[in-house]
This record gives C-alpha cells, sequence and structure tokens, in this order.
C-alpha cells in the first residue's frame, strides 16, 4: 500500500505492507497528516512515484531483539526506511521524521543514519474523571460516568486530539482516575441493583470506552483503570445500609464479594484495560491492605481472565500511596507475578530534583524488586494555576527518577487543574480553554525526558530556544528569552512549598499564600511527616531559623531568608526576559499575553511571600527576647507584602476563575475551601487586611500593658457545656477531671492534667486493647448539632490511633475532624500528650468508626471551641495569637 504527497517544494510517497499491524497502518496515516500540514499535499495514489519524490517507507524487523518501541531510520539516495522494533517503534520513528521536518525544514533534515528507542518502559499522562467539588450526597471521589457529570468524557474529537497529543510526545499509557468506575461500566448478575447510571448512559458508556480503548490501542497507548479501596457503588451501599467509603471499618464477606466480582466483570469485558489499584484512603491497616489485595483483588483479576480463557497476567499495578506496598508486593508475587509499583514523586507537588530521606527509600525498595516501578507526577498543588513549563528543572527531576529512586517509567499529572479536566483555570472570551492546548510544553517536555533524560544540556538550550520561537513567531534567539522565563520562574513554586509547606499535598494550595500564624508557628497545622525529610535538600523551618539565631547555633543547609530572596531574583529575571519580547511577537498574541502576565504573577508572588516572611522573622524575634522593637519592624514588611499582593489580585481579576482546582473541604491551607469559597486571590485579600489589622490591635495591647495602661483580668476559659446526646450500647460513662480513669485497661493512666474547656464533660471509659483490635465504634442520637470530641495520642507507635490526616485520607475532613481544636490538651499518667479533634454532627441517629488504636472518647457539646494551644506540655511560646 502506498501514499503518495507533494508540494511545491518537494513531493513525498509514503510507503508499508498491505498486511501491516494496525499500528504501522496509524503511523502511516499519522505520518501523512502532519506532513499536509508542512505543506506536502496528498495525491491518489500512483503506478510510480514523479520524478524526485522522496520516499517513506515504513516496516517492522521480524524476529526483533533490539529494545521494545524502538526503531532505526536510515536514508538512501531518496528514500528514508523507518524500521520498527515493533509497531509502536514505526510510529515513534514517524514522530522522529516529523519532528526532525518540523525543526529542519525539510525530509533533508533526516539523518542518514538514527537509532533510538526509550528509556522509561511506561510514559504516560493521566486525565480525572471527578470533579472539583463534591457531587449532592456522595463523598469524595464518588462520580458515576454520566453526560451530566462529564460531558467531555463523550467527545470523540477531544479524545482523538487527546491521544494525538500523547503520541507527539511518545507516551505510551493513559490512565483514568476515578474513585468506583465499576458500577458505570459493568453490570453484575448478584447485584443488579449495583449499577449507578441508567440503561442509555451505561450503553454510552460502554460505546465510549470501545472507542477509546480501541484508538488508544492502534497508537500504542495502554489505557489503564484506576480505583480507590474500600469504595462501594452508592445504590449497592444504601441497599445494605452501608456507607460507600469508611477507612475504619473492617473487611467482610459482602464487601469482598461484590469488589471481587466488579473487578471480574471488568477484566472480563474489557481485556485490554489495565488497573491501578489504591489500596489507601479508605482501608484501615496495612495488614487489610495484604488481605484486599492477596484475596479480593487479585482473585477478581484471575476470575475475569478464567472467564476468558487467558492463562496470561496482565499488568497490575499498584500504589504506594497510604499503604507498606513493599509488604504487599511481598504477599502478593507468590501468587501473581506481572505486577508494577508507583509511588509519587515529590509528593502531590513539584518541589524539588534532588529528592532524598525516607520517600526516596520507599522508591528504592520498590525499584530493587525488579519489577516496573513508576513515578508518579502527582497533582501538582503548587503550581496551580500558574503556567509552568521549565525544561532544566523537568530534566533533572527526570534524571533523579532514574538514578536516585530507580524508577524507569512515568505517570504525569496535568499541571495544573487536576479536578476540572479538561479546561484550565483561565478565564478567556468566548469560553474556556483546554489544559492539553495551554500547557502543551508540559506534556513535551516531561515525554521528551521520560524518552531519554540524558540529553546534553546546550543541545537542549537550542531545542527550547527554537520550539518556543516556532510558537511565537519569533526567532530562535528570541525564542531563548521565553525558556529563560520559563526556566527562572519555575524555580519559585518548587522552592518555596520545601521550605515554608505545612504539607506538599492538596491540604495547600501555596500561590493563594500563607498566613502569619503558619509561618511562625506551622506545627499548630500539622506538618507532614516526611516532607521536610525527603521533598528538597535538607535546611531549616523559618521557626528552627530563628531558635538558632537567637541560640547562637550554626545553620544546615538551605535557609529561608535566602530562599526568599532567591525567588524575588527569579521572579526579577522572568520578568526581564519575558518585557524582552514586547512588540516582537507575530503569533499566538493572546497566549502570549497570557503568559507575560503569568510571570507577572509569579514575581509579585515571590515578592508578597519574601516580604511577610521577614515579617514572620521579626515576630520570631520577639519570641524570643519579648522585645517589642521587633513587632513595630515587623509591620512595614507587612504592610509591603499586603501592597503586592493587591497587585496580585488586580492581575488575577479577570484572568483567573481560580486558584485551586479542588474547592471542597480537603483544602486547609492558607484556609478552608469549602462550598468552593476561598478560591481566588480577591477573596485571599480580605483575610490578609484582617491579618494586619489584629497584629496592629494587638502590638497596641501589649504596649498598653507595658506601660501598665491595661487593667483588664486574663480571659477565663469556661468549660464546656455537656450536649444532650442518646448513646446506644453498654459504654461506661466517667466524669472527666484529674483523677478519672478512662481506660479500662489500664486503671492506673488516670488524667494528670486537661484543658480547661474539657472540665466536667462526660467522657466514655474504653478499652484500647479492644480499640487495637476492633477500632471504637460510637452510635447515637441528637435533636440539634453537637461535636464529639476525640483525643488522640501524639506519639507514632502502632498501639495508637492515627489522627486524621488528608494527606493519606481523603475522608479525614468528612466531619471537619481534619485539624485539632485544641492541642496539648489532656495527658494521662504515663501516655503521651494528646491533642483533641471534633467531630461535627446534625440532628439525627448516627454511627461513627473510629480508626484502629488507642483514642480518647471525650465527650459531646454542642459549644462553638476556639482553637488553641492549651499547653500542658510547658508554656505556650507559639506567636500565633499575634494575629487573632
Amino acid at each position: 500500500m502506498a501514499l503518495w504527497g507533494c508540494s511545491s517544494r518537494q513531493s513525498v510517497a509514503i510507503e508499508y505492507p498491505g498486511n501491516s499491524s494496525n499500528r504501522v497502518v496509524f503511523a502511516a496515516e499519522h505520518l501523512d497528516s502532519v506532513l499536509q500540514t508542512m505543506g506536502y499535499d496528498v495525491l491518489p495514489a500512483l503506478e510510480g512515484a514523479p520524478e524526485g519524490t522522496k520516499v517513506i517507507r515504513l516496516s517492522m524487523v521480524s524476529d526483533s531483539v533490539g529494545p521494545k518501541e524502538g526503531f532505526t531510520i536510515t536514508t538512501v539516495n531518496d528514500t528514508i526506511n523507518v524500521i520498527g522494533n515493533d509497531g509502536s517503534g514505526v510510529i515513534y520513528g514517524c514522530r522522529e521524521v516529523i519532528d526532525r521536518v518540523g525543526f529542519g525544514g525539510s525530509l533533508d533534515s533526516v539523518p542518514a543514519e538514527f537509532t533510538d528507542a526509550p528509556e522509561m518502559v511506561l510514559r504516560g499522562a493521566c486525565v480525572g474523571v471527578q470533579k472539583p467539588y463534591l457531587l449532592p450526597g456522595r463523598a469524595v471521589y464518588e462520580y458515576p460516568y454520566t453526560p451530566d457529570n462529564f460531558p467531555w468524557f463523550y467527545d470523540k474529537e477531544l479524545w482523538v486530539k487527546y491521544l494525538d497529543m500523547l503520541v507527539s510526545n511518545r507516551m505510551n499509557s493513559l490512565y483514568l482516575w476515578n474513585g468506583h468506575p465499576f458500577a458505570s461500566l459493568v453490570k453484575l448478575e448478584d447485584y443488579p441493583f449495583a449499577i449507578e447510571v441508567d440503561d442509555e448512559t451505561f450503553k454510552k458508556n460502554e460505546e465510549m470506552y470501545s472507542f477509546i480503548t480501541n484508538e488508544a490501542d492502534k497508537r500504542g497507548i495502554f489505557v489503564i483503570q484506576m480505583f480507590y479501596n474500600i469504595l462501594l457503588s452508592k445504590p449497592f451501599a444504601e441497599h445494605y445500609g452501608l456507607k460507600t467509603q469508611d477507612r475504619n471499618r473492617p473487611i467482610s464477606p459482602l464487601l469482598s464479594d461484590y469488589t471481587r466480582k466488579s473487578v471480574a466483570a471488568f477484566i472480563e469485558k474489557y481485556p485490554n484495560v489495565g488497573l491501578l489499584v489504591c489500596l489507601g484512603e479508605a482501608m484501615d491497616t496495612y495488614e487489610d491492605d495484604v488481605v484486599w489485595f492477596t484475596e479480593t483483588i487479585i482473585p477478581g483479576v484471575k476470575d475475569g481472565l478464567a472467564k476468558l480463557g487467558r492463562t496470561d497476567e496482565p499488568p497490575l499495578l499498584l500504589r504506594a500511596h497510604d499503604t507498606d506496598c513493599k509488604m504487599v508486593m511481598d504477599a502478593a508475587l507468590p501468587i501473581y507475578k506481572n505486577l508494577y509499583t508507583m509511588h509519587k514523586y515529590n509528593g502531590e507537588s513539584l518541589t524539588t530534583y534532588e529528592p532524598r530521606g525516607p520517600w526516596t527509600e520507599i522508591h528504592r525498595g520498590l525499584s530493587s524488586l525488579g519489577s516496573v516501578h513508576i513515578s508518579n507526577v502527582h497533582i501538582l498543588a503548587n503550581l496551580e494555576p500558574w503556567r509552568w513549563s521549565s525544561p532544566d528543572f523537568t530534566q533533572k527531576a527526570a534524571q533523579a527518577m532514574h538514578d536516585v529512586h530507580g524508577a524507569n517509567a512515568l505517570h504525569l499529572y496535568p499541571q495544573a487543574s487536576y479536578w476540572d479536566w479538561p479546561y484550565s483555570a483561565d478565564s478567556i472570551p468566548g469560553g474556556r480553554e483546554l489544559q492539553l492546548v495551554r500547557d502543551s510544553t508540559w506534556y513535551e517536555g516531561w515525554g521528551r525526558y521520560a524518552w531519554n533524560c540524558r540529553r546534553d544540556r546546550n543541545d537542549e538550550v537550542k531545542y527550547w530556544n527554537r520550539r518556543f520561537a516556532r510558537t511565537y513567531g519569533l526567532s530562535d534567539d528570541q525564542g531563548a528569552a521565553i525558556r529563560e522565563a520559563f526556566e527562572e520562574s519555575g524555580e519559585i513554586a518548587p522552592k518555596l512549598l520545601r521550605r515554608f509547606g505545612i504539607t506538599e499535598g492538596n491540604r495547600q494550595t501555596l500561590l493563594l499564600g500563607m498566613f502569619m500564624s503558619q509561618l511562625v508557628n506551622p506545627y499548630k497545622y500539622t506538618i507532614y511527616p516526611g516532607f521536610y525529610e525527603s521533598c528538597g535538600p535538607e535546611g531549616e523551618k523559618l521557626i528552627e531559623f530563628a531558635e538558632k539565631e537567637h541560640k547562637g547555633i550554626p545553620h544546615v543547609g538551605e535557609l529561608p531568608l535566602d530562599i526568599t530572596s532567591q525567588c524575588v531574583v527569579h521572579g526579577d529575571k522572568a520578568v526581564e526576559a519575558i518585557e524582552r519580547l514586547q512588540g516582537n511577537v507575530k503569533a499566538n498574541k493572546d497566549e502570549f499575553d497570557r503568559l507575560s502576565n503569568d510571570m507577572h504573577c509569579y514575581r509579585l508572588f515571590a515578592y508578597f511571600f519574601d516580604n511577610k516572611v521577614k515579617a514572620a522573622r521579626e515576630v520570631l524575634n520577639y519570641q524570643w527576647t519579648k522585645d517589642l522593637k521587633y513587632l513595630d519592624a515587623a509591620v512595614p514588611y507587612l504592610e509591603k507584602s499586603l501592597d503586592y499582593y493587591r497587585q496580585l489580585v488586580e492581575r488575577t481579576k479577570g484572568t483567573y476563575l481560580y486558584a485551586n482546582s479542588m474547592q471542597t473541604n480537603m483544602r486547609r491551607i492558607p484556609i478552608a475551601g469549602d462550598g468552593g469559597k476561598n478560591k481566588t486571590w480577591e477573596e485571599l485579600y480580605v483575610h490578609y487586611q484582617k491579618e494586619l489589622e489584629n497584629f496592629r490591635n494587638n502590638i497596641a495591647m501589649l504596649k498598653d500593658k507595658a506601660a501598665g495602661k491595661d487593667s483588664g483580668a486574663d480571659e477565663v476559659i469556661s468549660p464546656l457545656s455537656e450536649a444532650d446526646v442518646t448513646v446506644s450500647g453498654p459504654w461506661k460513662r466517667v466524669k472527666l477531671t484529674e483523677g478519672a480513669a478512662v481506660l479500662a485497661n489500664m486503671p492506673d493512666a488516670r488524667v494528670r492534667g486537661l484543658a480547661p474547656e474539657l472540665d466536667g464533660l462526660t467522657a466514655f471509659q474504653v478499652n484500647g486493647d479492644d480499640q487495637r483490635k476492633d477500632g471504637t465504634k460510637i452510635d447515637f442520637t441528637c435533636q440539634a448539632p453537637v461535636r464529639l470530641l476525640v483525643g488522640y495520642f501524639k506519639d507514632d507507635q502502632k498501639k495508637y490511633a492515627k489522627a486524621p490526616k488528608l494527606e493519606t485520607d481523603a475522608s479525614a475532613n468528612e466531619y471537619g475532624q481534619a485539624e485539632p481544636v485544641l492541642t496539648n490538651a489532656i495527658h494521662l499518667e504515663k501516655m503521651p500528650l494528646a491533642n483533641v479533634h471534633a467531630y461535627s454532627f446534625n440532628p439525627g441517629s448516627h454511627s461513627l468508626l473510629l480508626p484502629k488504636g488507642y483514642t480518647l472518647v471525650l465527650g459531646f457539646t454542642s459549644d462553638e471551641i476556639k482553637p488553641r494551644n492549651a499547653a500542658l506540655a510547658g508554656a505556650d511560646e507559639a506567636m500565633d495569637w499575634l494575629f487573632y
């Protein structure tokens, strides 16, 4: 078979065998289509090519021993031979021809001989079949595949555009993320009521899933469906009187049977689709993870294969998130060999190309198993929403995946707006901008370095200079300014988060800023363990820096004020580079204006943050000296910070719909995002104004006290009042006072200290041994809104229940319990201090299951609780109170 093409400049023919595979046929059609856009017009098939015609001949080697997806190009006279080691190799060989023509200007740019193959086995990107908000009556991740929820899912033209984008970046895998996709895609004979969509939608889903997988297959793209455990379909859960997800419930035969049959039906119906299993988030213990994976998931896969008569093992991917992946793999490998592992690169952000610490050891342990280990560039919460495409950072990060983590595969999230796929956060005239268009160089950079991260830096500078120049109608020298702007601005968010962040996850939207209280007392907001040990070079938090300064202790590693100063310089350089191009751009001018605005936003943010950190340092100086001059010195910095933020508000108003695409109560830093609130800079500006006002008022109060003008008595903290609640079960209740015994199995562990708010509440006497075995279940009824107070011990020993943690449990704020309301609030003899979390409930009947391990159930109240440090550990030196 032959496809002929010519132009006024040159003719070209594309040949391939008539019995070629679907991938070779696609390669030829794709090459023909792209060459047409470059000026090669297609002619009808001819008996012979016109004189002077270039011939591109596609073929596959037989019995190839070369690397999978590899190819060889040879040019002899006017014939370019593209020889793939397999069908995918032919596709990538054609992409090499396209890239050479695109950069060289003609087919004469194709080398006489060239051989290439990818470094990474899997190179893919993900699409979240999820929403920025929760659906009514549903919990996190619960989004059925319907036209109302996801109209874009049924857009075949969009899918073709996206799959072609993957091909152009030599990616070979597509991940679809959803909490419980099975009830939208398969029907179960034993549970016919479990389906979550109507018959018409189910047929559409079947058609679309088949379309996506078929189109992906001919492009050499492996489709992988992700799901969480244990999640149930809503109608199934309601049928049996269960919650769709409950992290703390035990595995039951019913839950296992439903999930096993769902997996089996999916494998049977979609045999060429892989599964990515997330054992974390909605399961309790690591031991449960092992049991669930080996006794439910893998048997479900095998059941589906048996129905198809297959004896092979398709790849099954296991996430390390919120589980002991090594423990699970050790148990699973004896019964299923074709297992892949996956772990987040920098957590749910991008912070460094120098990873280290315990998270790196997890990567190394998994990559040493000998299976394919995937590095997951996940969520990018710190990069939302401005454009980010630093070639230098990306290449170094890909090198770290190989050299530090031992990974040999990439799984890439969108650069921003994951929860709002397929759109970006940009506010543009006439509609929404597609992520895959706006962030094309994000995908291109990661795809390029997943294929080969060892490219020469000098060559890469030339490549990207020309790449950006072509986009904006510039010379290559002018294109260098775009690259410089991206590489300078690309350091700002990573550096700031790794040195000042509370968490590397969805819980924090860095580019909305941080409150002073979070800078001067980050521990109050529960810094995620391991973050500072793994997600950047060794260094100091601001609170540590100030203490060392006061005590004369030598500093170590990256220092906070050095980082903010560096970010200011990065911002200045990014703006200077982009400003050099004003008046020179000849193509995509609207997009250039948006890019230019982003560079200005990054610069303003760097100045805002630098001044705020300088203010925080002065406050910490006051903490150690109690000299009011430091508080006075902080005020101008805070005022200047607010002025830069005001300018940021003006630059983002009308240009961005939001900063962060996750707009639920899972987001906590800098402020809660419940109900889609506090998602713009304009909304946050009001809070930062109030912060400055409070600070000034508290400084005035301290000065009055120092001058003897304040005769007011210290604030009296009153005990919380008891709520009227009917509790089911044979609970023993005890009055909460010093000397009370609240652990039935440890009568000597009496209360030796408690916050005055807790004094007099009626607590539950619990048995710690039973709690470790079964968790703690509380059934109750209330006629008015109430809060249940639960104490979590500040100790990571296995016997203590883990406090709510949004980084690993998406439902950790389902009852508003994510952050402690009282820290260091109760102390039992010979036991660690405990923080108190408040679980809020509306009127009605409720059943709460707490995690396994020792917890304190301290009673019910209807009162508002002012969050504070009860300071049972000693004097409360934290300075966050100055901003309230």
